[in-house]
């Protein structure tokens, strides 16, 4: 329209920095795959094995790949302590190695590395970036049916109690601007199991972030074994409720 003001200029985000967190317990068998073909996506891109002390010797192969290439490094813990407290320690890792974004996925190729270059795409404009399982229908490939019903419902349930308006509330394939991770409080969470997922979302939907979320099928891995087991459901259901409370008190 003639006459009108133009819309003002927005740069777009381009991180220099870019860390991949990618937690590991017993995952010997995919941590040499994998980390190839994580690094292979972007020249920035630099990888953080956050390893609690498998029995199964995945530390040591990792300590061999950050040993051959200075863009992979290892984060020990002394023992397993969940899901959650790996990547509290790898984030603040990734955070002291002055990334620009940073990028949370798993070790088993469920989260195809394949994808990331999307993921840092759409940061440009976004300040986080969800892989979402379930925005276009279901995208979820040879997992059981009892299981995609159990996460299906999980992740209906997280959304109902927390008011969280993103479709995938339990996905753990994110991407994040490291201006939002240092502000959302992180570091103060609750959860140790797949919870961590929840509350990291929560958070940056309080804190007013620009959220995208991209479908991507979710394959379930053909290596190692799932480290699901009934207490990391059980810390979902009342970790809901302590998000929903902590926040109206104020003391999220």
């Amino acid at each position: 329209m003639a006459g009108s003001a133009p819309e003002p200029f927005v740069p777009r985000f381009s991180p220099e920095r870019v860390v991949v967190v990618m937690p590991t317990y017993n995952e010997a068998e995919n941590v040499p795959l994998i980390a190839p073909r994580v690094l292979e996506q972007d020249p920035r891109i630099e990888l953080i094995l956050v390893d609690d002390n498998s029995p199964d010797g995945t530390g040591k192969l990792a300590d061999e790949l950050a040993a051959a290439n200075p863009r992979v490094h290892v984060l020990h813990r002394p023992s397993k302590q969940g899901l959650g407290a790996a990547y509290r320690a790898g984030l603040g890792r990734a955070l002291e190695l002055r990334a620009d974004a940073v990028i949370q996925m798993d070790a088993d190729f469920s989260h195809p590395p394949e994808v990331i270059p999307t993921l840092l795409a759409e940061l440009a404009t976004h300040d986080v970036v969800l892989g979402s399982r379930y925005l276009n229908g279901i995208t979820v490939v040879n997992w059981p049916f009892e299981r995609i019903v159990i996460s299906w419902f999980g992740n209906l349930y997280a959304r109902k109690v927390t008011g969280l308006r993103v479709s995938d509330s339990t996905g753990g394939f994110r991407c994040l601007r490291r201006a939002l991770l240092e502000r959302v409080g992180f570091e103060r969470g609750r959860s140790n199991g797949y919870a961590f997922q929840i509350e990291l979302n929560y958070r940056c939907e309080q804190a007013g972030a620009r959220i995208k979320e991209i479908p991507f099928l979710f394959l379930d891995r053909t290596r190692g074994v799932s480290k699901l087991n009934p207490s990391i459901g059980l810390e979902a259901l009342w970790v809901v409720w302590w998000l929903r409370l902590a926040h109206a008190l104020g003391r999220l």
